[in-house]
């Protein structure tokens, strides 16, 4: 069937219609899930994988082995579920980790700021029995689309908001989710968002590259190095400075790995100092 990618800002309805979506597909709703699937089969905690998903990593963070190691089980995961086809996604990141594959439809759910602020009032009243201080309602909607920018733009280099990342993006303020549903289930439907063996093998090979990251991440003579790594089918390459001998033994212990090959990238020159 299809992949469905869904973005959405704080207030503009992302779970409520993720998970009508998924209920009218019948496809698997993918959220919290996926944190959880990922800490029991990773050995992680889930509140630190949490926090980096949710946010953007701290100045510390950004030169943490632990961090880094996190951040790409988080994406190997996301991969994993994209492999089994039939899901709805919400977590982060599935917009640029899915570029390019015919039968993921990524959509991302907008609202202005005060509507915003007026559904997530509501919401938390609904289910907490109280109703949050406005201006602080304000201030936390603000600072989540502040984080969910920012760990955007520091983990792909990418502004959220660009419409490039999206088959599709909807104002939800008038339209009610039962009509936004619609209109995904019959996106969904089309032929052209059928799932083809082309689209298969390329969620394959980055899943592949990815499981391979996690394991030069965990390794510790690898962890230590920046190896970017590429898949095509069981082709694996790692590319790098350094440790790409010791690299190679650990990617070709990774399951589905047939070959491994290695492009090593030189340093240049510091040039001289010129007075």
């Amino acid at each position: 069937m299809a992949i469905v990618v869904i973005s959405h800002q704080m207030g503009a309805g992302g779970p409520e219609i993720g998970t009508a979506l998924a209920q009218r597909l019948g496809y698997r709703y993918v959220n919290q899930e996926l944190l959880l699937d990922a800490a029991r089969r990773y050995g992680l905690a889930e509140g630190k994988l949490s926090h980096l998903e949710e946010s953007k990593p701290t100045l510390f963070e950004r030169f943490d082995t632990e961090t880094r190691h996190h951040i790409t089980v988080l994406q190997t995961t996301q991969f994993e579920f994209a492999e089994m086809d039939n899901a709805v996604l919400m977590r982060g990141g599935g917009q640029w980790l899915l570029r390019g594959v015919p039968h993921a439809l990524r959509v991302r759910l907008v609202a202005p700021f005060e509507h915003r602020v007026k559904q997530w009032i509501k919401r938390t009243a609904e289910m907490t029995g109280e109703t949050p201080n406005q201006r602080a309602a304000a201030d936390f909607v603000r600072r989540d689309d502040a984080e969910k920018a920012g760990r955007m733009r520091y983990l792909y280099e990418v502004d959220i908001a660009d419409p490039l990342l999206y088959e599709l993006i909807i104002n939800t303020e008038k339209l009610r989710h039962e009509a936004v549903v619609e209109i995904l289930e019959r996106l969904v439907r089309r032929p052209e968002m059928a799932t083809t063996e082309e689209g298969r093998r390329i969620v394959a090979s980055r899943a592949l590259a990815s499981r391979v990251q996690v394991a030069l991440a965990t390794n510790p003579e690898t962890r230590r190095y920046r190896i970017n790594v590429e898949a095509q089918g069981d082709v694996v390459t790692l590319e790098g400075t350094t440790a790409l001998e010791r690299a190679v033994e650990v990617a070709q212990k990774v399951p589905g790995v047939r070959e491994v090959r290695t492009q090593q990238v030189e340093i240049p020159p510091i040039p001289p100092f010129v007075a």
